[in-house]
């Protein structure tokens, strides 16, 4: 393979590239040829259902895992060559929190510090201000193991920054938080890259993506399927979506006949929530045209039974990356935790 432009001789360049990541399991392609890039400074979210590849990517990218093909480069070093110094420049939270119930929550965070080489001091003063960023001061002195697992994830989380790493790589960093915790993570890698640190983040919450990703790839069976930023990616699939719900399961076959008439793709149906939506070229003439097919006020009634339909919700708005993400792999998003068994 050709010296990257990245390669450890040359420190310039992304904060994180990859190219033609190869990794198996036995029969299973876990990573068949993964090309990432994330310039310093900016949030990567990688995107992908269960078993895609998403964590095995990241075992690779944190020194965990040896790729069999490919190479890759954190902070300019290479992840097989020199895997040390890949690990003095990153922080990792997985996706199970990594802390020692056995010692307090300021404890775990002074053994990682001492364990990163600062001083008493200097350790004592960053468990103190990562306590409190993470609004566990006041159960800093009992044992993880009485903590939450909300809580247990916040101090995971605070672990991983206790170095102030330039690369920070967050595996599903939000899963069993409530939503404060969420909202408080989000706001700690809004400040990270504020202040000039690189973040991988996996996630399965497709808002959590849209918010802080600069750019987002879309994993699908070992392979980048898309990249680019939200914006992007959902104007793949249009301009608007003309979105309806139905009062009874019963009348999703009819309404759904007439989403197809009116709109410009196939219409997708959650029969769980009994909402409809498509893809429309010209939202208010489709609406209007759907709105005339639901109406009962006709001389006659309509030969297909839409007017029969009892529409209980209706209107226009623009693609989710939900929409992106069911386009892409032919499902909508988990929101569970990655289950990939070392894929």
């Amino acid at each position: 393979m050709p010296t990257s432009m990245f390669g450890s001789k040359d420190r310039a360049g992304p904060a994180v590239r990859a190219e033609g990541l190869v990794k198996t399991f036995g029969s299973t392609r876990a990573l068949d040829g993964v090309d990432l890039e994330i310039p310093a400074g900016t949030v990567l979210g990688l995107l992908g259902p269960n078993g895609a590849g998403k964590t095995t990517a990241v075992r690779i990218l944190t020194t965990l895992l040896r790729p069999d093909a490919g190479r890759a480069w954190v902070a300019g070093h290479d992840v097989v060559a020199e895997p040390d110094a890949v690990r003095r420049r990153i922080g990792l939270s997985g996706q199970y929190a990594a802390v020692d119930n056995n010692l307090t929550g300021y404890e775990n965070l002074y053994m990682v510090a001492r364990l990163y080489g600062m001083s008493r001091r200097e350790a004592k003063a960053r468990a103190g201000t990562l306590l409190e960023r993470f609004r566990l001061a006041e159960d800093g002195g009992r044992p993880a193991k009485e903590y939450s697992g909300g809580m247990r994830r916040r101090l995971d989380l605070a672990g991983a920054l206790i170095a102030e790493p330039p690369v920070v790589v967050l595996d599903e960093p939000t899963t069993g938080l409530d939503p404060r915790g969420r909202q408080d993570t989000w706001d700690v890698i809004g400040e990270l890259v504020a202040e000039g640190s690189t973040v991988l983040l996996t996630t399965q919450y497709l808002e959590e993506a849209d918010r802080l990703a600069d750019t987002i790839a879309v994993i699908d069976a070992g392979r980048v399927i898309a990249k680019g930023s939200p914006d992007e990616l959902k104007a793949r699939l249009g301009g608007e979506r003309l979105e309806l719900v139905v009062a009874e399961a019963d009348q999703l076959a009819t309404a759904r006949a007439v989403l197809a008439e009116v709109g410009s793709g196939e219409p997708t149906v959650n029969y769980q929530l009994r909402r409809l939506s498509v893809a429309v070229d010209v939202g208010p003439k489709a609406l209007l045209a759907a709105l005339r097919r639901f109406e009962s006020d006709g001389p006659e009634p309509d030969p297909t039974g839409a007017d029969a339909v009892q529409v209980l919700d209706i209107g226009l708005r623009r693609p989710t990356l939900d929409d992106v993400f069911l386009a892409l792999t032919g499902h909508r998003a988990n929101t569970g935790e990655d289950g990939e068994d070392g894929a």
